[in-house]
């Protein structure tokens, strides 16, 4: 394969990972050999090979065989790529390293800002929270921990953080990336005995953000300076930005050290997508839609329907209208309601998803804030008992699981057990508007 045709693929690799990640990753990889069906690339790191064959290795291997030179494999060899390096030493890089260097952490989502978040009650807080930290002004919360579910929107919140960051502030040094990009660059470091540039590196920012914390778990050495750098950047008054899967205290194998530094500032939930806020997501994508298929018409309750079936998480969401509009355009109808019937049989069926005991139970602990171990153990404290009722009372209510099932799941509590909570919270709700209040919020919380 000649350099020129590498260079064709180039062109068409821009368009498939977009301009910033080609930037990144692809610009630096030069074509050193290519030899029974192997296709071998120079990288400037250990940690920069790795990166791009996990992430971009299929994109090349495809778009060689579209250019006509198909091959088995791409491997990825340090070489002499260019792209910058930390320095040497500490005291090097203390001197060396301009405010405005570019940072080795993940590229930014150009589509991810706080313009296009679309607010609604499930996820006002983590919203509210987010501008403030982008302000940019003296820390108040530290660290911000957003957790939820996929697509809900915490890594859209991390990336407008950074945009706004870097908008208002310039001078910050913001360093983004995921929890396993910290994890590979530390083992870089310690393979290349490079472990004190390391620690300046990630110590001599600003704002630190670590995207889906709960990857470090069971790691020990990770976690270990992944502790350490944390609390030398509190130590040093610098925000800190963490997202997750779940609450700090539900992440197994994380050390109970880091739990505890993670639950020391606002620990913030970002709720599954009610009706509305899914229809004001869809709202504003066709907005968008329509500017880029001038002409194509959207019949009135396609996106009603859309909001109310669609209930997963706002990827699948955006997704369906992604493809509702291409389909659309391609055939030339209107998008009607049939339309999106056939279009969206799929998507439609695995969204039609039964809710499960086990999301129940975990939604009810997280609002009475009680670990989810004691909501199916032994204890009897008034506090523990009334919410494990709740669950029950809900698990029969929402789920086709009968009461035999439901106490299995319950710690292996027998039938009587969950038939006695579930009727005493029907004779409560008589009487209690607290309760009534809290059933109804689960409820939208756990159907959407």
């Amino acid at each position: 394969m000649t350099n020129e045709t590498w260079g064709l693929v180039r062109e068409e690799l821009i368009k498939r990972v977009g301009k910033n990640n080609y930037v990144t990753w692809i610009e630096p990889l030069k074509l050193s050999q290519l030899r029974n069906g192997v296709a071998r690339f120079e990288v400037p790191t250990i940690f920069f090979g790795d990166w791009v064959q996990r992430n971009y290795a299929d994109h090349i291997r495809s778009q060689l065989a579209s250019a006509g030179t198909p091959v088995d494999r791409v491997e990825f060899a340090v070489g002499t790529a260019d792209l910058p390096k930390p320095p040497k030493s500490p005291a090097k890089a203390q001197r060396s390293r301009p405010a405005d260097e570019e940072l080795p952490g993940a590229p930014l989502d150009a589509r991810f800002t706080f313009d296009s978040f679309v607010v609604g009650k499930p996820n006002e807080l983590a919203h509210a929270a987010a501008r403030r930290v982008a302000e940019g002004g003296p820390v108040t919360f530290n660290p911000l921990f957003l957790y939820g579910g996929v697509g809900l929107g915490k890594t859209h919140l991390m990336h407008a953080i950074a945009h706004e960051l870097s908008t208002r502030r310039p001078e910050l040094r913001v360093l983004y990336l995921s929890a396993e990009q910290f994890m590979y660059r530390f083992v870089q470091a310690l393979r290349e005995r490079q472990v004190m540039d390391f620690k300046e590196l990630f110590r001599s920012v600003d704002v630190l953000m670590v995207d889906d914390v709960q990857f470090i778990a069971g790691k020990d050495s990770t976690q270990e300076e992944f502790f350490h750098t944390f609390n030398a950047l509190v130590d040093q008054n610098k925000q800190i930005v963490i997202s997750a899967d779940r609450a700090p205290g539900e992440i197994k194998d994380l050390e109970e050290r880091i739990k505890s530094r993670l639950q020391c500032g606002l620990v913030v939930d970002l709720h599954p997508t009610d009706y509305e806020l899914r229809l004001g997501i869809l709202q504003q994508k066709v907005d968008y839609y329509r500017a880029q298929y001038r002409g194509l018409v959207i019949a009135d309750g396609v996106l009603e329907f859309l909001a109310h079936r669609i209930t997963t998480n706002v990827r699948v969401l955006e997704g369906a209208l992604t493809r509702l509009f291409a389909f659309a355009s391609l055939v030339g109808r209107e998008i009607t309601l049939d339309l999106a019937q056939d279009c969206l049989a799929d998507i439609l069926r695995s969204s039609d998803r039964k809710l499960t005991i086990e999301e129940i139970q975990r939604k009810v602990a997280e609002h009475y804030n009680i670990r989810l171990s004691d909501m199916i153990g032994p204890k009897r404290l008034r506090t523990i008992a009334r919410p494990r009722q709740v669950a029950m009372y809900l698990a029969k209510q929402l789920t086709p699981r009968s009461l035999p099932e439901i106490g299995r799941r319950f710690g292996g509590r027998d039938h009587t057990t969950i038939m006695h909570g579930v009727r005493k919270i029907e004779e409560l709700m008589a009487t209690d508007s607290q309760l009534n209040d809290d059933l109804q919020l689960l409820r939208r919380l756990l159907q959407g």
